[in-house]
């Protein structure tokens, strides 16, 4: 039919660019089925985005068990199912300067159902292995990740999850611990549970530094130090309402740092705590509360200085949030907060920082998501109207799970249309959700959102269960979407030359040329309002982005009379103390329309004192009476943008300098014989001479000690004590069962939803259990729901 190969070529073209030209502002497209559903994920590079997963039930499978990782293509929307060792289960991740990501932590080996692991380490209060999921023990973990794009071997061992505890670990149990990039390219790690739980506290809270061996209240830091952790006084004042501390490093060095209704200016090196004002309106916007929260954009004309927003969240009171096991209150009747404040922590004039109100939301939002866009406004996604993030099978105003409202989501209402946040607007007129699509998919625990390289933005997830379910009613979701803000309505995008590989802090200034044909209307309106904007779309889980900066690079312009515009663009400011060394994307924003994203690595690429120079000296602009950029008003290009500029093999050549210098990167030269380590975590650990494990250490109240766990009640945790909130409501807690565990009769299966798939010729429920008839509950084969030590 077609007598020239090149018709195929034209059609096929033709057919591929209808997805990346014809998206309508402020709709969703369909982003595919990412594998697994996505708790956590990060850009790598300008083709993959990495996905994680709690340790699940999920139907894709790898290495004969069910998969938690995947790597979704931007390209085709497609993912493939990536092997991770142990259980990532609500981890925290970072950057690193050469633009690896590591992922910290999470928690003990599950099998079906959210239980317990088979291979019990009593010295933990946790499992080690599973023998059906096949996760192992992710409390410790340090997981690294090395980017790949499709012309690397996606199989190899370099592009693959290096996740060997016995290697690489940190010194404490961490689940829901911050992470925060510093000005050299360390990593510092902060707080978080032992094991798990609804809040981080017994109640009554008479032990809030320790509760029983189960709170973390220290930091360490990534590459792993040789030293001890060292308690943080700020954990122990915002005791049960501290996972996930909304964490920012400031200019000076120090670090703001919010949780629970409390706030503070921390320098980490001297241990040293300056308060800050509290949260108004007693509204909390760390986990379980869940508020979004973002520092706003870096500018010239805010002279680099952050400012930091809250919004949304929940003002329920403090006796609500209840205990490890579950709130008191049923949450998902309690409406979130639409509540908004901004604190800038270190003003320049040298007065006291204050939150300030803001707009409040167009609507109230728990699980409400930030997202920095290139254009310096914020796109807010996902959440609930009422409730908090977390799952229960139980309240302490219901008592059993068939009288659960919503399955075992604590929270209701989603909120599927997006909004818009212009920090620039007028107050009182700062939100806007003109003609945005409402998404018709739930987004709410365990949800995603990250700014893609095109500058439209993926969201996917939402997992309020404790194992696979997909007919509750707010059931596992593997569906992403694509969400398209605003600026996609332009006839056409800037289409930048000369984008640069690296950037340094300070130093001689770049040119980027912007081609007539790529903007409409007066080159000189054009010039005036032409940004550099650098975004970091960091690491995303639960709601929060941990390492999300933007800055406006500043710049000049040349008009030249054939209608084309070159930007002298400086360097970032020389403080990289203001934006972090490591990966980021450099987009070019005329009219408010940005380009594609060029990805780029900031700093020299190593871990380490990064080198300065004086900030970059820019020419004056010059205009040109009567340019006028020369696109076709009629046509509609939205997938023209920054250069790719090789992004594989510059994070290869970065990584393969690194290698030869940083030892804990080195590790990933060497995955090939690292790999070759036993895979089952009942091996004994040994230490490492250059990732010193501390096995025996405890962090213990009054400098008490006691051996091992006294049955399955002691937490374990160096005979600080044992956690006295039943731990069977909240499943995760099952790890460290206290002595009011519930027992298999006092449960009900009423009306408990069900899904099925095929993993063989046989069909199971979602957790895999044996094949059940209509008349059936799920249970374990064999045992029935008054069977002793039955439980979901």
């Amino acid at each position: 039919m077609f007598r020239h190969p090149l018709s195929f070529l034209a059609l096929w073209l033709a057919s591929t660019a209808t997805r990346t030209v014809a998206q309508k502002a402020g709709s969703f497209s369909d982003g595919g089925n990412t594998l697994v559903s996505a708790m956590m994920m990060f850009v790598g590079n300008e083709e993959k985005v990495y996905i994680m997963d709690k340790a699940e039930g999920n139907e894709a499978r790898i290495g004969g068990h069910p998969a938690w990782g995947s790597v979704w293509d931007l390209n085709t929307h497609k993912a493939e199912a990536m092997d991770v060792k142990t259980n990532i289960f609500c981890s925290s991740g970072m950057h690193l300067p050469n633009g690896s990501f590591i992922a910290l932590g999470g928690n003990g080996a599950v099998g079906r159902g959210g239980n317990v692991g088979s291979q019990m380490n009593p010295n933990i209060g946790a499992a080690d292995w599973d023998s059906e999921y096949q996760d192992f023990d992710g409390g410790k973990s340090i997981r690294v990740l090395n980017p790949c794009t499709s012309a690397d071997d996606m199989n190899s061992a370099q592009c693959r999850w290096f996740d060997e505890p016995t290697i690489l670990s940190m010194r404490r149990r961490r689940w829901y611990s911050a992470a925060e990039a510093l000005e050299d390219g360390n990593v510092i790690i902060i707080g978080g549970f032992a094991n798990g739980g609804y809040v981080n506290r017994n109640y009554p809270n008479k032990d809030p530094q320790f509760e029983g061996g189960a709170a973390e209240c220290t930091y360490e830091f990534y590459p792993p130090r040789n030293e001890d952790p060292k308690p943080f006084q700020f954990l122990v004042q915002t005791s049960g309402l501290n996972a996930y501390a909304h964490t920012f490093l400031m200019p000076s060095g120090k670090l703001f740092v919010q949780a629970n209704v409390s706030t503070v200016l921390w320098d980490y090196n001297a241990n040293a705590e300056t308060p800050l004002p509290p949260m108004p309106n007693g509204v909390v916007r760390v986990y379980p509360a869940s508020g979004a929260a973002a520092m706003l954009p870096l500018t010239p004309d805010n002279g680099y200085n952050p400012t930091i927003i809250f919004c949304g969240g929940s003002d329920m009171p403090e006796y609500a949030y209840g205990n490890y096991s579950f709130p008191f209150i049923n949450t998902w009747e309690y409406p979130a907060s639409k509540d908004c404040q901004r604190i800038t922590p270190e003003p320049k004039d040298g007065s006291a920082p204050t939150y300030q109100q803001d707009d409040d939301m167009l609507e109230g939002r728990t699980m409400g998501q930030f997202i920095v866009l290139p254009d310096l406004k914020l796109l807010v996604v996902n959440g609930g109207s009422n409730g908090t993030a977390g799952y229960a099978q139980a309240t302490g105003q219901t008592p059993s799970y068939d009288l659960m409202a919503y399955g075992e989501s604590l929270a209701s209402g989603p909120v599927g249309r997006p909004a818009i946040y212009d920090p620039k607007a007028p107050k009182g007129k700062r939100w806007s959700n003109a003609g945005f699509d409402t998404s018709n998919i739930a987004r709410l625990y365990h949800s995603s959102a990250m700014i893609l390289p095109d500058a439209s933005v993926l969201i996917g997830g939402s997992n309020p269960n404790v194992d696979v379910n997909l007919t509750t009613v707010y059931p596992t979701t593997y569906k992403a979407e694509i969400f398209y803000p605003p600026y996609f309505a332009a006839k056409t995008r800037p289409k930048p030359t000369g984008m640069p590989k690296t950037l340094s802090y300070g130093g001689d200034s770049f040119d980027l040329t912007i081609p007539s044909e790529s903007y409409s209307g007066s080159s000189n309106d054009a010039a005036e309002s032409a940004m550099v904007t650098l975004i970091r779309g960091g690491f995303t889980t639960h709601a929060m982005n941990m390492g999300q900066r933007a800055m406006q690079l500043n710049n000049t312009f040349t008009v030249k009379s054939d209608g084309t515009i070159v930007l002298h663009v400086a360097q970032p400011p020389p403080n990289p103390f203001i934006f972090q060394p490591g990966p980021a994307y450099l987009y070019t924003v005329i009219n408010g329309v940005p380009s594609n994203g060029s990805y780029v690595i900031v700093g020299n690429g190593q871990l380490g004192k990064q080198p300065t120079a004086a900030d970059s000296t820019l020419p004056d602009s010059i205009r040109m009476d009567n340019a006028m950029g020369s696109a076709a008003g009629g046509s509609t290009d939205l997938s023209g943008g920054g250069s790719t500029n090789g992004a594989t093999s510059n994070t290869v050549t970065i990584i393969a300098g690194v290698v030869g210098s940083i030892v804990v990167i080195g590790l990933i030269g060497a995955l090939i014989g690292v790999f070759l380590v036993r895979r089952r975590r009942a091996a004994q650990q040994k230490s490492h001479p250059a990732y010193a494990m501390n096995t025996a250490e405890s962090f213990v109240a009054g400098g008490g000690a006691a051996g091992g766990v006294a049955g399955a009640g002691a937490a374990g945790f160096g005979g600080a004590g044992v956690r006295s909130s039943d731990s069977s409501a909240f499943l995760p807690m099952k790890q460290d069962n206290s002595s009011q565990v519930w027992k298999g009769d006092s449960l009900s299966y009423h009306g408990r939803p069900s899904s099925t798939f095929s993993d063989s010729e046989e069909t199971y429920d979602v957790h895999g259990r044996a094949p059940r008839s209509p008349t059936t509950q799920p249970m374990l084969q064999g045992q029935s729901p008054t069977s002793p030590g039955f439980r979901y």
